[in-house]
């Protein structure tokens, strides 16, 4: 993939003001491991992470073991802080899954939207999406923001219009970021998104003004009215330095290849994607970039208050895995995702967690999860489970299809596999291979219930939108991922 030099240009809307931001590159990566000490503090979190920032990083991290850490995968020497989100995997035919990889690693972008910004608190700690979510109930594409109202600027609602997937295509006019709330199926990808997909994650930015964490660490926090900026909901009157996560990944590298896309949480939607913070800058630096980075360009250069590091100095940065987690590959996966976490489809809330290993219970197919089988393309089943998938494509809604109720006849087939198990020389097992299947019998039985086929209702025209632009209430910013 080609670098992309990219100029972050500022522009100013209505009022003639346009805010500050700086663009804080992580161009290493700390680690990719099972590994969330937010949601499974102390133990293997059931999916694999991408994680960025502080050499500390552990099952169990705090604000001071990140600081205790003796590098960052950032530039900025003085952040310690810790930003991690699900891994991005393709999944072969055969049902093996491989990482897909980041282009350029991670940009975390500080947004000064609002009035009186204040810096995150000592021993903050936040996220950002629902690993569960399977579904976008919500019009699509969005309407204008000036038109929100009502559920659509409901908290569920702006949780999941913060999410987005951008098709990048340096050729063309860029897509508007935030402006697809689900990932693209792999043949719209191979077809359009000739230098990968980014995914853009917003934070909340309306504080509670007491509480650095919560519960479900989500409770202290609130989004503005429009997402990145807008007005807070009452209760949440503190307005923190706006947090966004970007991150590229190099999907375009799996053209040639049978197989789709799926997020390490099982989800091959992308309404699960969700992202991570805890705090770790140095005490008061935060503040003080809050205070004094006010130029316009975005660089994190162009403001004295950073020690900056090479690119090479961040990509030497890397936390020690776990002992428990040490001999798993996280990288080329054999017969599903790492830990076999079940892929759900939706649109039902896909929590628990499922597996597809014996002793755990794995997902039954139904009406909206289509079954699977061994060599099965998972952008066909992804087309029939989401309506608001197959709904838009490149910001545009298309014939959207739904399941129907049907008389249909079941073939059960009985067959006797053969598999083939590895040891060593001490007898421990290394790892197992399907031999020869042989058919033993079959049986067949009509019913009736809800079959896969499908019925087409067309939609209306698609609604224009702008360009690659981030509208905030007053100000327009357009970002570029230079690489």
């Amino acid at each position: 993939m080609r670098r992309n030099v990219a100029i972050v240009v500022c522009l100013a809307a209505l009022s003639g003001v346009a805010d500050a931001f700086w663009r804080l590159p992580c161009r290493g990566r700390s680690g990719v491991a099972r590994m969330d000490p937010l949601m499974a503090s102390g133990k293997p979190s059931d999916h694999v992470h991408a994680v960025h920032g502080s050499g500390g990083f552990t099952m169990s991290s705090t604000e001071a073991t990140l600081k205790k850490g003796n590098c960052t995968s950032c530039a900025v020497t003085q952040d310690k802080s810790a930003y991690w989100a699900p891994a991005l995997y393709f999944m072969h035919e055969n049902g093996d899954t491989e990482l897909v990889n980041e282009v350029g690693g991670m940009l975390a972008y500080y947004f000064l939207n609002g009035e009186n910004i204040t810096a995150f608190p000592e021993n903050f700690r936040m996220i950002a999406g629902d690993s569960f979510m399977r579904h976008f109930p919500w019009p699509i594409p969005d309407p204008p923001k000036s038109e929100w109202s009502g559920d659509d600027i409901s908290q569920p609602a702006l949780r999941q219009k913060a999410l987005g997937f951008n098709c990048l295509n340096y050729n063309l006019d860029p897509e508007p970021s935030l402006g697809r709330h689900f990932m693209p199926n792999k043949t719209f990808m191979d077809e359009h998104c000739t230098d990968g997909i980014r995914f853009e994650l917003m934070f909340p930015s309306c504080w509670n003004g007491k509480d650095a964490d919560s519960n479900d660490h989500r409770s202290h926090i609130a989004y503005p009215s429009l997402v990145m900026d807008g007005e807070c909901p009452e209760g949440f009157d503190t307005r923190l330095v706006s947090l966004f996560f970007e991150t590229i990944w190099d999907t375009y590298a799996f053209k040639d290849k049978q197989g789709d896309f799926v997020l390490a949480n099982g989800d091959p939607t992308g309404y699960g994607y969700h992202g991570d913070f805890i705090y770790g800058w140095e005490n008061g630096y935060l503040q003080r970039a809050v205070d004094q980075c006010t130029d316009l360009s975005g660089r994190v250069e162009d403001c004295p208050v950073f020690d900056l590091q090479s690119e090479y100095d961040q990509g030497q940065c890397t936390f020690p895995v776990p002992e428990e987690l040490k001999d798993e590959d996280v990288y080329l996966h054999k017969g599903g995702l790492p830990n076999n976490i079940a892929i759900e489809y939706g649109p039902a809330y896909a929590s628990p967690v499922k597996y597809t290993t014996p002793g755990h219970a794995a997902p039954t197919p139904t009406a909206t999860q289509p079954a699977s089988k061994p060599g099965f393309s998972l952008g066909s089943s992804l087309d029939l489970a989401s309506s608001s998938i197959s709904s838009m494509l490149k910001l545009a809604p298309t014939p959207t299809t739904s399941l129907i109720q049907d008389v249909i006849t079941e073939e059960i087939v009985y067959v006797d596999q053969e598999i083939l198990l590895y040891m060593d020389t001490k007898g421990v097992p290394l790892e197992t291979e399907s031999g020869s299947q042989t058919t033993m019998s079959t049986a067949t039985s009509t019913l009736t219930r809800v079959a896969s086929a499908v019925v087409t209702t067309p939609t209306n025209p698609p609604m224009k939108r702008d360009r690659h632009s981030h509208i905030h209430g007053h100000r327009r910013h357009r970002f570029g991922h230079t690489h």
